[in-house]
C-alpha cells in the first residue's frame, strides 16, 4: 500500500473479504483505518483519525460478547461472567484477530509511523481493530457487527472453560508474550495478607526482571496473580 489517502477500492475491497463485511459506506472503513500520525502529517483538515471509532467499538463489542456469554452460559455468576467478558475482549484476544486478518497491511499511517514499525505494534493493531467493530455497527447496525464478532470469535465464546480462566490463561499468556519479546519469565510475590484468615485478601506484586510491572490483590494467590498478569498485558500492549 502507498502512503497515500485516499486509498484504491482494490486494497479495501480484500479488506472486505477477509472481514466478511462489504461496506454500504466505504469512507467508515477508511476512518476506522486512519491513525493519527496520518492525519497530522497530511494537514488536511476533512481527514478524520478513527479514535472515536475505536470508543464506539469497544463499547458495541463489550456489549455484544457480554450478551453472547450471558445466551452462552447462563448458569454463570457475575464474577465469572465479568472474568469471561475481560478475557475475550482483552488486548491478548484482539491482537491475535487483528493479526488474523493482516489488519496492519491495510493501514494509514505518517511515513515516520512505519519506518517505527507501527503496522506491528499491537496497541494501534488493536484500536484500529475496534474501530472496525464501530464502522461495522454504524454502516449496517447491531446485527451485522454481531455476525462480524461471531465469525471472528465464536469459536472462543463457545470453548470457554471458566474453571481454567479463573487461574491459568493470563498468566500463560503473560509468559508467551515476554518469551517472544526475550524477555525473563514473570516473578509473583505475596507483598501483603490482609483481613482474617476465613476472609484473607492477597496482595501480589509481579517482577519482570528487576521491575515491579503491576500490583494486584484477589481472594486467592491465583487469583491475584491472575488479576496482577492481565494489568501487566495491558500496559506493556498499549507502550
Amino acid at each position: 500500500m502507498k502512503e497515500e489517502f485516499p486509498d484504491t477500492g482494490t486494497r479495501l475491497g480484500e479488506l472486505e473479504g477477509l472481514l466478511g463485511h462489504r461496506f454500504t459506506d466505504r469512507s467508515l472503513l477508511v476512518r476506522a483505518l486512519t491513525h493519527r500520525s496520518f492525519v497530522n502529517e497530511s494537514g488536511r483538515d476533512n481527514l478524520k483519525n478513527n479514535e472515536s471509532l475505536e470508543f464506539l467499538g469497544d463499547a458495541v463489542l463489550g456489549f455484544i460478547v457480554s450478551a453472547r456469554i450471558f445466551d452462552l452460559y447462563p448458569d454463570l455468576t457475575e464474577g465469572e461472567l465479568s472474568k469471561a467478558k475481560a478475557y475475550l475482549v482483552s488486548a491478548v484476544n484482539l491482537i491475535e484477530l487483528a493479526e488474523g486478518l493482516r489488519l496492519g497491511d491495510f493501514l494509514f499511517l505518517s511515513r515516520g509511523e512505519v519506518k517505527s514499525g507501527g503496522r506491528n505494534k499491537q496497541a494501534i493493531l488493536v484500536d484500529a481493530y475496534e474501530a472496525i467493530i464501530g464502522a461495522i455497527y454504524l454502516d449496517a447496525g447491531v446485527e451485522a457487527a454481531t455476525a462480524f464478532i461471531e465469525r471472528q470469535a465464536g469459536t472462543l465464546l463457545r470453548n470457554l472453560d471458566i474453571r481454567q480462566l479463573a487461574y491459568g490463561d493470563f498468566k500463560s499468556a503473560l509468559q508467551e508474550y515476554l518469551h517472544n519479546a526475550g524477555m525473563p519469565e514473570p516473578v509473583y510475590r505475596v507483598i501483603d495478607e490482609l483481613g482474617p484468615d476465613h476472609q484473607k485478601t492477597f496482595v501480589i506484586q509481579v517482577l519482570i526482571g528487576e521491575e515491579v510491572a503491576a500490583e494486584a490483590a484477589g481472594r486467592t494467590k491465583k487469583e491475584a496473580q491472575q488479576h496482577a498478569a492481565r494489568l501487566v498485558l495491558e500496559k506493556w500492549m498499549h507502550r
